[in-house]
């Protein structure tokens, strides 16, 4: 994962819950493995969702799974169905150590009727 911003096309289910699975590599495409990660989650004009700001993760792989569900999915406005989760990690890449890799994943959530946010 180079920096990069990706959409997904498939909404998610609203107070449902959801895996994204974020994998980092070099400027050669080998797996790297991040020295630190944190992620955010935000609706389309940056405010923060459920108190999810610089979350840390673990990996220990080049790869890190983030799971978000219930209120994270939940649609206080139902007008702004876009959420946003941003990583930021550093890894050791061959231009030098400790450099940053940025990206952002936008995704919309379904407004079920019947599911009260």
């Amino acid at each position: 994962m180079g920096d990069t911003t990706a959409i997904i096309t498939t909404k998610v289910a609203e107070k449902s819950t959801v895996t994204f699975t974020a994998a980092f590599t070099d400027e050669n495409d080998a797996a790297a493995t991040p020295d630190s990660i944190v992620w955010s989650l935000s609706d389309e004009d940056g405010t923060i969702i459920n108190s999810r700001e610089d979350v840390a993760a673990t990996s220990g792989t080049s790869t890190v799974d983030i799971t978000l569900s219930g209120d994270d999915l939940a649609l206080p406005n139902r007008n702004k169905l876009k959420r946003k989760l941003t990583i930021e990690a550093i890894v050791d890449l061959d231009v030098g150590d400790n450099k940053p890799v940025n990206g952002e994943l936008t995704f919309y959530i379904e407004d079920l009727t019947n599911i009260s946010s």
